[in-house]
C-alpha cells in the first residue's frame, strides 16, 4: 500500500509539524527515544523547529545514517561535524546521545540498535537524481544492513548541489559508512521529507511507485505500515 502522502505551503512549515510530531512521539514514549537523522538540506528545517521549542530532550538518541570513509571530522560534507553542530548542539544534547556507525564494525550498529528497543521514527531524506536514501544507491537490497559500500556516480553527482564547497566531482568521497534499508525499514515509523522545485522530479517518481522498487530506494517507504511522505508545495508541483 502506498505511503501517506503530506503537503504544506513550505519547507518551514513542514518542519514545524514534523518537530511537533517528534515531540508528540517523544512524550508518549518510555526511556530511550531514538531518532533517526539523515544529514544534508532536506531536514534542516526541522531540526531548527525542534531546536526553537527548547524542550528538555535528555532521553533522546540522534542515530545518524552514514559518513563518508576518511572524512575529517571538521569536514564541511562530514557528518559527524553536521550531526554536532546542527542537531545536538542547538538541543543541547550531550555527545553520547548522538550515535554514529563505524566502518570497522558496521554490524555492531544494528546490534546497537536493535539492543535498544529499536529506531521509533526515522526522518528520511531522498537523492534529486536516483533517489537514494543514505548512501544506498539504485539496486539496495530491501533488507540490506549497515554496511560499507561504494557511492554511486548520481549519489556523488548529488552531493555537489548538497555541499556546495565540492568544487568537482573528483572531490566527493567515493565510498562510506551507510545503514541499509533494512535498517531503515525496521524502524517503528518513517517519514520521507522532500522540499523545494529541485525535488520536484524526484517526489513525482516516487509518488508514480506504489511499493517497494529497488531502482528507487526511497521507495522503501511504501513497504512500510507506518510511513509518510512530506512535501512543500514547491516539491508537490
Amino acid at each position: 500500500m502506498p505511503a501517506e502522502v503530506r503537503v504544506f505551503g513550505d519547507a518551514a512549515t513542514l518542519g514545524d509539524a514534523l518537530a511537533a510530531e517528534i515531540l508528540e512521539r517523544y512524550a508518549r514514549s518510555d526511556g530511550q527515544f531514538l531518532l533517526g537523522c539523515p544529514g544534508g538540506r532536506s531536514l534542516r528545517t526541522t531540526y531548527r523547529a525542534l531546536a526553537a521549542r527548547d524542550a528538555d530532550l535528555e532521553r533522546l538518541v540522534i542515530v545518524t545514517m552514514d559518513e563518508y570513509l576518511g572524512a575529517p571530522a571538521g569536514a564541511h560534507y562530514s557528518v559527524r561535524r553536521f550531526a554536532f553542530e546542527e542537531i545536538a548542539r542547538p538541543l543541547r544534547l550531550e555527545p553520547e546521545q548522538v550515535w554514529f556507525p563505524e566502518p570497522a564494525y558496521p554490524d555492531a550498529y544494528d546490534e546497537r540498535i536493535a539492543a535498544a528497543g529499536g529506531i521509533d521514527l526515522f526522518l528520511l531524506a531522498s537523492g534529486a537524481s536516483d533517489g537514494h536514501v543514505a548512501m544506498l544507491p539504485p539496486g539496495s537490497r530491501p533488507d540490506g544492513r549497515t554496511a560499507v559500500l561504494a557511492l554511486a556516480d548520481s549519489t556523488r553527482r548529488d552531493n555537489l548541489a548538497t555541499f556546495p564547497d565540492f568544487d568537482a566531482l573528483e572531490e566527493v568521497p567515493t565510498h562510506g559508512v551507510s545503514v541499509g534499508l533494512g535498517t531503515i525499514a525496521d524502524a517503528h515509523a518513517l517519514r520521507l521529507v522532500l522540499h523545494g522545485a529541485d525535488k520536484r522530479a524526484a517526489a513525482a517518481r516516487l509518488l508514480a511507485l506504489a511499493d517497494f522498487d529497488p531502482s528507487w530506494p526511497a521507495s522503501i517507504v511504501h513497504a512500510h505500515a507506518d510511513a509518510e511522505i512530506w512535501l512543500d508545495a514547491a516539491a508537490r508541483g
